[in-house]
């Protein structure tokens, strides 16, 4: 039983647990031999107790431990100590893609598209060492704080469905493949058909196929065709609709062949996301004969072993361990079965047809290729009359009639060219002389200006010894060099090489050299440029119009890394948060690894520091210090920066990242105020504080007095002062 803090294999220290799932627990724990964290991966006990389980985990553990690809989570380690089993793998600081489709809802097509491609880049890296991960969901996907997308479980599936073993292992039979639901064989294409499954739920935020049993949804994988996730979310364009539903065929050969085909179609889709690029299974293609090929038989023979060897396929009711059923094969009756076998015996007798109509095509082939050849060598040698042999041989081999060319003095290269571009028929023979230069034509059998036949032979001397002129194709397109060696009477071989400053296509070297002698029919290579070293290098993607995220997830995508990040002021609101600018332009090929930056749209922004004053007298001569007073600043798109009560001026205040330029601060407060009165009383003012203030208008009793009076009241006061921010850089 795993504790935390118990130590396993005398090197990992068990510090938390930090997830869960079918099959096993998780725990980060520290790696003490190389001072590093890791995750541990234990097997839950049902599984550790199962020897032939364990044996095949292991095996496939230990085959994903080989894998190290940027986009697969790391197999450090795999071990065994006290019945306890477990695996010891890279920590990711991230978040599944199922939670973070949980938490959005549904992803944006450019976010989805480049986690698509991520997942492509690690499953073709694991699919090259003939590792077929068979679980591919977003649950096994982990997506890391800087945006890396990394797959997860790599081994497991596999064990699981060869032992097969009841419970959540196989995962979630909502993106499991047909031929995965039917028990039959799963190949690479299994694993584009489940990453189908999940670049459509991060589109739509939903699953294409759901039930209430996992048999249900897997009879609508095998039956149903994939809706278009289009019509859950209009705004997923054109090309990103059709890689979904290419990816999720329910015959595994109209779907794409390799990752590497995915990843292409994904990467054209961020530059081009409404163009028509997809390749997809054209029902009108049914008519066509296809021969198959001899490594296509060889998989139709491996499958149907592995189909008739494999045992049911368990499918688990959606992410519950307790619930267990399995697709039970289909009893049928006797009838059903000698009518089976009928079928059986039919198909084996039209394979044995096709077998034996290929056999005698394939012989007409030979015998008429053979005959072709036969006349071909007759006509050049005079054993057939189609040629013509001797040195002056002239023989007709149509009634047109053609003008012969002047070709005394000039190259023979030339001079073979335009015989045959009168559909003559050169024939070289080659005679020592002092008078011309080595591979100059010095007689013609037949006249220049003579009318004759199409197809005549025409003999030309030409000055050297036995054999002919190599002509230098250097610098010449692949296709002009490979038809001027023909006509010279050369065969061709050719190289192709990488070329810095040579543009793709054009012949850089050739061996023999030209202008060589050598017998006709030799062999000349040559060199053709296939531009530069494609090797570590990508093309640079379009960043403009992403968010900071989905920008850095693209170059993840392309095997780049975001470098400098700035935020560049501009006046478009439209453009806010969005990239504007980035230092490599797009289509540029640049080195895997390349750190690219790139500017995001932000507005300019303000700051305000102050010491803001009391009420001056010039703006209220009632207030007094000490006079408690409420104070609020609020710009002109109706931020508010402050929101205070103070007696203490002066008031200290800063602030930054003001989104106006303009604000007004506002000062409420109340003020004491003093005012002197005239009253009239009856009789004398009485000893007091008013018997000083008052007088009488006659005396006596029943007179009236005169009294003066101080009342205070209190008033509420604003004052307002309009600011303007500094800009910020």
């Amino acid at each position: 039983m795993i504790k935390i803090g118990m130590l396993i294999a005398d090197r990992y220290e068990i510090l938390e647990k930090v997830g869960t799932g079918g099959m096993a627990d998780v725990y980060k724990s520290k790696d003490h031999t190389l001072n590093r964290y890791v995750a541990v991966k234990v097997l839950k006990q049902e599984f550790s107790e199962n020897a032939n389980f364990v044996s095949k985990f292991r095996v496939e553990a230990q085959a994903a431990a080989g894998l190290m690809h940027p986009n697969i989570v790391n197999v450090y380690d795999v071990g065994e100590e006290k019945g306890i089993y477990y695996i010891v793998m890279e920590l990711v600081d991230g978040i599944t893609l199922k939670n973070y489709i949980g938490k959005k809802g549904k992803l944006g097509y450019k976010e989805a598209v480049t986690i698509a491609l991520q997942v492509s880049m690690g499953l073709e890296a694991a699919h090259r060492n003939h590792i077929i991960h068979r679980d591919i969901k977003p649950q096994n996907i982990i997506i890391s704080r800087e945006g890396k997308v990394k797959v997860t479980d790599f081994g497991i599936a596999k064990a699981a469905t060869s032992d097969t073993i009841t419970s959540n292992v196989m995962g979630s039979v909502h993106y499991t493949s047909p031929e995965q639901a039917r028990g039959g064989f799963s190949d690479e294409k299994s694993d584009v058909y489940s990453l189908g499954v999940t670049l459509y739920e991060m589109l739509t935020g939903e699953v294409p196929f759901d039930g209430e049993s996992t048999v249900a949804i897997a009879i609508r994988h095998i039956q149903e065709p994939m809706p278009s996730p289009r019509k859950l979310n209009p705004d997923i364009p054109y090309s990103v609709d059709q890689i979904v539903l290419k990816c999720c065929e329910k015959s595994p050969d109209r779907r794409y062949q390799n990752m590497q085909e995915l990843a292409s179609d994904l990467k054209k889709s961020i530059s081009d996301p409404d163009g028509d690029f997809v390749k997809r299974y054209n029902p009108n293609d049914m008519g066509t004969t296809r021969m198959l090929t001899e490594e296509e038989k060889r998989q139709i023979k491996e499958s149907t072993k592995s189909a008739e060897t494999e045992k049911p396929v368990s499918l688990p009711d959606e992410e519950d361990d307790d619930v267990k059923r399995v697709v039970k094969p289909v009893r049928h009756s006797r009838e059903d079965d000698l009518f089976d076998e009928e079928e059986d015996y039919d198909e084996e007798e039209r394979e044995n047809s096709m077998d034996r109509i290929a056999r005698i095509l394939a012989v007409l082939a030979v015998v008429i290729i053979g005959a072709i050849l036969a006349l071909i060598i007759g006509g050049r040698t005079g054993l057939l009359p189609i040629g013509g042999g001797g040195q002056n041989a002239v023989v007709a081999a149509s009634d047109e009639m053609v003008v012969m060319p002047n070709v005394i003095g000039i190259d023979v290269a030339a001079a073979r060219s335009a015989l045959v571009k009168q559909g003559l028929i050169p024939e070289l023979t080659y005679e020592e002389s002092d008078k011309y230069t080595v591979g100059i034509v010095m007689e013609s059998s037949v006249k220049e200006g003579t009318e004759i036949p199409v197809g005549t032979t025409v003999v030309l001397t030409v000055c050297g010894n036995s054999g002919s002129i190599i002509p230098d194709v250097i610098g010449l397109l692949r296709e002009e060099a490979v038809d001027m060696l023909t006509e010279a009477g050369f065969n061709v071989n050719i190289m192709e090489v990488t070329s810095e400053d040579v543009e793709e296509g054009i012949v850089v070297g050739q061996d023999p050299a030209g202008e060589t002698q050598a017998e006709e029919g030799t062999y000349v290579t040559i060199q053709v440029s296939g531009g530069p070293d494609l090797s570590g290098k990508t093309e640079m993607p379009s960043l403009y119009g992403m968010t900071e995220q989905e920008a850095r997830n693209t170059l993840n995508a392309f095997g780049l890394k975001a470098g400098n990040v700035r935020t560049i002021i501009d006046a478009d609101s439209e453009n806010r948060g969005l990239v504007i600018s980035q230092d490599v332009e797009p289509g540029t090929l640049i080195d895997e690894g390349t750190a690219v930056n790139f500017d995001i749209a932000g507005q300019q922004t303000y700051s305000y520091s102050a010491d803001i004053s009391a009420p001056t007298s010039g703006e209220d001569p009632d207030y007094k210090p000490g006079t408690s007073v409420h104070i609020t600043i609020v710009t002109e798109d109706g931020q508010k920066l402050l929101d205070t009560t103070t007696s203490a001026f002066p008031y200290r205040m800063g602030c930054t990242g003001i989104t106006s330029e303009y604000g007004t601060l506002t000062m409420d407060y109340e003020v004491t105020i003093t005012e002197t009165v005239e009253e009239e009383v009856e009789g004398n003012p009485e000893d007091g504080d008013d018997a000083d203030l008052g007088s009488t208008d006659g005396g006596g009793d029943g007179g009236r007095t005169t009294v003066i009076r101080e009342i205070e009241r209190t008033e509420e006061r604003t004052v307002t002062r309009e600011l303007t921010f500094t800009p910020e850089n």
